[in-house]
């Protein structure tokens, strides 16, 4: 008896240290959300920033937008509490949108005067388009910075089919234009759906709702045939 309160002591204390290993959270960093979006079209994405440190607060967050593929319209949504610095570069090599030609693009938005204090997150969302028709994917550089001076720099580009990098940039997926991954804004701002619709929709959900109705249907007459089975059995008994 004994040694069998022993073991079971002994698996109760591995039980809970496993409990407790799995209980600790992994590293968080700075990402975008959602993470992906339609080729071609415009969208709204929050940059999502975590608060690492026990004992510091988050007071500033730098975004550096790609400069192989310049988004000419970038707009930042207010964030109660934080001020906003938008930096534009002159391009290489010009682009056209809706018809003008571009030779300026954001290369850097800068949020400063808040701040994201311990077990805290802070969203800072910002529409931009027109996103690349080619590609895989966009890569925002950013650094996040604490006030006891710390600088966390989360510009390491993921590979494919290679482990996390320890400090990841954030990353917007390219999906096929029309793939229906959220919505997002046009030019002028005006929200656009890019959700996309599919043409036999119609016939998919009347099919589903006959499918439900026989179901239905069948489940009610088995229930019917199992009463009257049960009928049948007592009045034979009532007989003999």
């Amino acid at each position: 008896m004994r040694t069998a309160h022993r073991r079971a002591a002994v698996v109760g204390t591995l039980a809970a240290g496993s409990v407790l290993l799995l209980a600790v959270p992994a590293s968080a960093h700075v990402t975008v959300d959602p993470d992906e979006a339609p080729k071609g079209g415009y969208a709204t994405v929050n940059f999502k920033v975590p608060n690492e440190q026990d004992d510091a607060s988050t007071v500033k967050l730098e975004v550096t937008f790609p400069t192989d593929h310049p988004l000419a319209s970038v707009m930042p949504q207010p964030v109660p509490g934080w001020d906003i610095k938008v930096t534009k570069s002159k391009l290489d090599k010009p682009i056209t949108m809706h018809g003008q030609k571009i030779t300026e693009a954001v290369s850097k938005v800068t949020w400063s005067g808040g701040k994201v204090n311990p077990g805290q997150f802070q969203q800072f969302p910002v529409s931009m388009g027109q996103l690349p028709e080619k590609g895989g994917r966009l890569v925002f550089k950013a650094l996040q910075t604490y006030d006891n001076k710390d600088v966390v720099r989360w510009i390491e580009e993921p590979q494919k089919g290679a482990a996390e990098p320890e400090n990841p940039a954030p990353v917007l997926k390219l999906t096929a234009a029309g793939s229906g991954h959220g919505d997002g804004e046009d030019g002028d701002g005006k929200a656009v759906s890019t959700a996309s619709k599919d043409s036999g929709s119609g016939s998919d959900d009347s099919s589903d709702t006959t499918a439900r109705v026989l179901g239905a249907v069948g489940i009610a007459v088995g229930a019917a045939g199992v009463a009257f089975g049960a009928l049948a059995g007592r009045r034979r008994s009532a007989r003999s």
